[in-house]
């Protein structure tokens, strides 16, 4: 008899996090691989034998893999597009080199900014004749002519993905569709992307760059995902469902995912603050602050009442993309970061990272630049390896590092040590102010999350520094990406900008436009095996008063449309968001801007059970007795620390998160060591074992 196991699947930098889940039987296996950047899907693959080794199940007993991947992320990090062509309307070629106005803030360390390249140079642009007006009425006809010529040159210079964005096609698609039925007869080789499927929203500028964005995916995330459906199909003789995770907190399937890949480029953040996100829930804090550590980055952001926020103005590196996504900001301080000397002779750390190839200098890989990791093999606060001892570390070799480092700052190697840790963790802090106190929340009213393999080493640092409560540790953080991904429904957004003022509102005409969203969300859900009595449907609006530059996204409930109930629900958001509101003042008026409707396919999340308590306090190194049984359990091992360089290291013992169980508590300093992950107590701090096994670590005189 088959079982029905469902597979999540996180693809680090590093490392690649599995959870594996029984639903028949509700056990929840969690394993990791390392990471192979040449081929990803090797790494893939890889999890998935182990975890199904440790069932002791075959690839018949799968129900549906999930997949947060980054090769979109990465590829946009690392700027690697391939040659790109965008297709405009003629006299508007020069859209992207004009961009916005915004330039970064202080211009860095100079007084001058040059704007980067733009993301298509130039000479690869073409415009195109016709124009529609911004209701979609058509008020130049399209010139197929000039198409076919614009065609052609394309094929003829060899630039076979391209970009379509022509003005207010998101009222009326007609051009762009003819655009793309031309592309084909005249380039058959091109990949196509147009901004009336990718985005239909106004905006010229951010539309075209969400829409090239997505062309410039496309090939690299289609021949990956194809790779990896071929070799599951090897697994077994059926179809295993596959799943990819998308940025705004549910997933697709791999065959439609190709068709909009702009929607995974924050796929494993997404993931990771999913399942923190019900991991505290159910421990019951409501206002929660994610903090993924990997080995290239931390990605944070803001949990309230279970739900991450969203966002539809981010990035990712130097692209604007106005797709929904889970609001996350990311920061280079993962455990390959690399620790460096400005030309000031200052030391610094990150963005640069050492990645899982070579890696660390402790990885005996070839690495020769300073990491954190390096940094905490020194001080002790890692053991002399990974995984539970399946990756041995270097130690002298980080050892020596170190030192090289320290003879070129004039320090000690224990202060040199601790100071890439400091600014290490200083970086995580100033990435969760961003997401906190620059959006009008106080950082004190939060519980930390940290999890990802990197994620818990600097969390007493971060209470101390953002003067946070608390801060939980989930069971086998390092792969809480991974249980993430089992716990999200299949999820489509769509969009239509109708852009018309509160007391000019056609409830109808607005009616007719969710109606027609949902239809293609009910379509789109269909295509993914859900009946129609499954099909969920959430409606929302993106408001603003007259005369301002951007919206805020409100709800719309179901039934008949409410506009006065919106409009309120607009100005408590606007005043939660920015501090006050107009609702009081008749001469400001409220707009519309965009309709939203998503459609969500809802699916069993694994269930977080509760453990029967016990008892054992650890204070200092000295071990009680444990009840009921009153069997001594003392720690397995003591380890020379350094917590803090002026005091140098101090015997702490290592316990093993496995042999605590609920209701124990331990007293810093202390190391708490698991197969993905170390917490490193230290003095002053006091860890609690939740009755779901979580680690509550709080100061000691809190």
């Amino acid at each position: 008899m088959t079982r029905r196991i469902r597979i999540g699947i996180d693809t680090g930098g590093t490392f690649t996090d599995v959870v594996a889940f029984d639903e028949d039987s509700g056990e929840l296996v969690t394993t990791k691989t390392p990471s192979t950047p040449s081929n990803p899907a090797d790494g893939f693959l890889a999890g998935i034998d182990k975890v199904l080794g440790l069932l002791g199940a075959t690839g018949a007993d799968i129900d549906a893999v999930s997949h947060g991947t980054t090769v979109a992320t990465n590829q946009l990090l690392e700027g690697k597009v391939d040659r790109l062509g965008f297709i405009t309307n003629t006299g508007y070629e020069a859209m992207l080199e004009i961009a916005r106005q915004s330039v970064p803030d202080g211009y860095g360390n100079s007084y001058f900014w040059v704007k980067p390249e733009r993301i298509v140079p130039r000479d690869r642009v073409k415009g195109v004749e016709g124009r529609l007006d911004v209701n979609g009425d058509e008020v130049r006809p399209f010139d197929e002519d000039g198409a076919r010529a614009v065609a052609r040159w394309f094929r003829a210079q060899d630039v076979n993905t391209l970009g379509v964005c022509f003005l207010h096609a998101y009222a009326n698609p007609v051009h762009e569709e003819r655009m793309r039925a031309i592309l084909t007869e005249e380039h058959p080789d091109a990949v196509v992307s147009l901004s009336s499927q990718v985005l239909r929203e106004y905006r010229e500028y951010e539309r075209a760059m969400t829409t090239l964005v997505d062309a410039a995916v496309k090939p690299r995330l289609s021949a990956y995902v194809t790779n990896i459906k071929t070799r599951l199909e090897q697994l077994d003789d059926r179809v295993i469902p596959f799943y990819v995770m998308k940025s705004n907190g549910g997933v697709l399937s791999a065959d439609e995912v190709v068709h909009q890949p702009i929607t995974t480029v924050l796929s494993g953040p997404a993931a990771g603050a999913l399942g923190a996100a019900l991991i505290a829930q159910v421990a019951g804090f409501d206002k929660v602050l994610t903090s993924d550590g990997g080995g290239t980055s931390t990605d944070v952001s803001v949990v309230i009442d279970g739900e991450p926020t969203l966002t539809t103005e981010g990035s990712v590196g130097a692209f604007p993309s106005k797709i929904p996504m889970i609001d996350v900001v990311t920061v280079g301080a993962g455990g390959g970061s690399i620790a460096w000397l400005s030309p000031e002779g200052t030391l610094k750390v990150g963005p640069q990272s050492a990645g899982a190839d070579p890696g660390p200098i402790c990885y005996g890989k070839g690495g020769t630049e300073v990491t954190i990791t390096d940094a905490h093999v020194f001080l002790g606060r890692i053991p002399p390896h990974l995984l539970g001892g399946e990756i041995p570390l270097d130690v002298d070799a980080a050892h020596a590092g170190i030192e090289a480092l320290a003879r070129e700052l004039g320090m000690t190697p224990e202060a040199c040590a601790s100071g890439v840790l400091e600014i290490s963790a200083w970086n995580q802090a100033n990435a969760l102010r961003q997401v906190t106190v620059k959006r009008g929340l106080d950082v004190r009213d939060f519980t930390l999350t940290t999890f990802g393999g990197s994620g818990s080493l600097l969390l007493c640092r971060l209470v101390d520094v953002l003067g946070l409560p608390a801060v939980l540790v989930p069971p086998n953080p390092g792969n809480v990406s991974a249980f993430g991904l089992l716990t999200v429904d299949v999820k489509n957004d769509y969009v239509r900008t109708h852009v018309t003022l509160a007391e000019q509102l056609d409830p109808v005409a607005v009616t007719g436009i969710f109606d027609g969203l949902a239809a293609q969300a009910a379509e789109a859900l269909a295509k993914e095996g859900f009946a129609p009595a499954e099909h969920q449907f959430v409606r929302t609006a993106d408001l603003r008063y007259f005369g301002q530059a951007f919206e805020v996204r409100v709800p719309v409930g179901e039934g008949e449309l409410d506009p006065t109930a919106v409009a309120d629900a607009f100005h408590a958001e606007h005043r939660a968001t920015y501090g006050y509101d107009f609702s009081g003042d008749p001469t400001q008026q409220v707009e519309w801007v965009n309709l939203r409707v998503s459609g969500i396919g809802p699916i069993q999340r694994p269930e977080i059970q509760k453990v029967e308590s016990g008892l054992l306090t650890v204070e200092s190194g000295v071990s009680a007795d444990r009840s009921p049984d009153s069997s001594v359990t003392g720690p397995d091992s003591t380890r020379r620390v350094c917590f803090d360089a002026g005091e140098g290291y101090v015997e702490a013992p290592v316990l093993w998160r496995a042999d605590l169980p609920p209701g124990t508590v331990v007293t810093g300093p202390a190391i708490i060591e698991e197969f993905g992950s170390t917490v490193p107590l230290h003095p002053g701090f006091t860890a609690r074992v939740d009755e779901y096994l979580n680690i509550i670590v709080t100061r000691s005189d809190a």
